[in-house]
């Protein structure tokens, strides 16, 4: 069972100053969203510096690129971890060192020399960001009471501000100053952040020390082998003209299946796992992780990969592919509030149904030539809009379903939640651009039958939606 706070009422629980702390819950809101906007910004915000850095730091496009891989390695295998950490140590000094920790290393990419140290600096970085999410999400729970179910759907609206507004201030860095004011910008943020969360924050509900668990190492071990080599392979398998049976690549799968099965059978033989086995494959929970993979991280990879099918089959330029992304980042915005705000009269499974079908059409729309007269720009605007509509129709239920269903497990469930997204968008862009580099006569063809695999594939995770269990009202 649990208490109104959200946490476990079999543990003995107790606040600095004995009472529940007080909240100002929209001056906290403004502070974890900005955490998050600066975080999601960064990115995105690096890839139109790709060439600069490229061409400053003396180095190969290949080491360039790894400035976003080692980010994503980074963020994905500390998400658990910091999860743990959030929910064992508090909510509030876990979001206090990820923003430190974030910041100091923007401060020092900014300072980078060379393309190495930054690669380094990026994953330092990553660490600290794979941090605020969870805790983020930790500190709503314990806090906002019966408001805790709308402030964490409007989190939904905060991810596709960053992912729209971080290439183009990538750009104007760029253009106008250096590639160096691309990290230097979240020092200030960072800086501000740090400073109203110390006195606005309030302090954890904490355990007694003498209930905490020991940390599971074990599992943190397992789980980062299995986390790193399957992000070396999908990664491997991304890149073009790439052979996908080569020995590395074989192995790395090896690794990771063999690592991931260890992985489980350890989780459900120790006491204190670094995840609850429920919370990944229990009722109710399974369901929940398995649509954010299918429609939230695949859906995220089929955006991904929009200018870039833009730009081989109809021939639009660079700028005009890199708005469209903008259509879909408005319309997922605009609908997560509203959906956020009629989330406890819909329940969770008729927007998840409405949104996933509009998802599927949008996705559809994109395989097929423009219809009457629309204009291929329109016409891609419009498939990426829907799926935009689609993608911010299911963004609350897909929080909050599994948040209700433990709340006191609020920071691991946020970071399985953002694993699931992850996996889904880097399995989807790995394997699509691992193919069209494979027809190099025909890729714009081959671009669109992947977006017409993709649907049905979709169309199949509806059904799961059946299993989540239904809410009405706030939890």
């Amino acid at each position: 069972m649990t208490d109104v706070s959200g946490v476990s009422s079999g543990a003995s629980i107790s606040s600095p100053t004995g009472d529940k702390p007080s909240i100002n819950r929209i001056l906290v809101f403004v502070i974890v969203a900005f955490a998050l906007l600066m975080t999601t910004v960064d990115v995105t915000i690096i890839a139109t510096a790709l060439p600069t850095l490229q061409k400053e730091l003396h180095t190969t496009v290949n080491w360039a690129g790894w400035t976003l891989t080692a980010y994503s390695f980074g963020f994905v295998l500390m998400l658990p971890i910091s999860g743990k950490y959030s929910e064992r140590y508090g909510h509030r000094k876990v979001f206090l060192i990820s923003t430190v920790t974030f910041t100091l290393a923007s401060l020092c990419c900014g300072l980078a020399g060379n393309i190495y140290i930054l690669i380094v600096l990026r994953v330092v970085q990553a660490i600290g960001g794979a941090g605020i999410t969870p805790s983020v999400t930790g500190i709503i729970v314990q806090h906002f009471g019966d408001e805790r179910d709308r402030a964490v759907s409007l989190f939904g609206s905060i991810f596709p501000i960053g992912a729209m507004i971080g290439p183009i201030f990538g750009g104007l860095f760029v253009t106008y100053w250096t590639w160096r004011e691309i990290f230097f910008v979240n020092v200030p943020i960072g800086l501000l952040v740090i400073i109203l969360a110390i006195y606005h924050i309030p302090h954890d509900l904490t355990v007694r020390k003498q209930e905490q668990p020991s940390m599971d190492f074990k599992g943190i071990l397992l789980l980062g082998i299995g986390i790193l080599s399957g992000m070396f392979a999908t990664s491997y398998l991304g890149e073009r003209n790439v052979d996908i049976h080569p020995a590395v690549f074989i192995l790395l799968i090896i690794t990771a299946i063999i690592a991931f099965i260890s992985f489980f059978r350890h989780i459900i033989q120790t006491t204190h796992p670094i995840i609850a086995p429920r919370l990944i494959y229990g009722k109710g929970f399974g369901a929940v992780n398995l649509i954010n993979v299918a429609l939230g991280g695949v859906t995220q990879g089929v955006i991904a990969l929009v200018p870039l099918y833009a730009s081989r089959r109809y021939d639009i330029n660079a700028l005009d592919s890199g708005t469209l992304l903008v259509a879909e980042g408005i319309a997922a915005v605009v609908f997560s509030t509203l959906m956020a705000m009629a989330l406890r009269r819909t329940g969770y499974r008729p927007p998840l149904y409405a949104g996933g079908l509009i998802i599927i059409t949008g996705t559809v729309m994109l395989a097929f030539p423009p219809l009457g007269n629309l204009s291929p720009y329109m016409w891609l605007a419009t498939s990426t809009f829907l799926i935009g509509v689609g993608a911010g129709t299911i963004n609350p239920s897909s929080r909050n379903a599994g948040l209700q269903l433990a709340p006191e497990h609020s920071s691991i469930i946020a970071s399985l939640r953002s694993m699931s997204l992850q996996i889904g968008a880097i399995i989807t862009i790995a394997i699509a651009t691992a193919i069209i580099s494979g027809f190099p006569a025909n890729q714009a063809q081959i671009h669109a039958h992947i977006y017409m695999v993709i649907a049905p594939l979709l169309i199949l995770a509806l059904p799961l939606i059946s299993k989540i269990p239904e809410h009405h009202g706030s939890w």
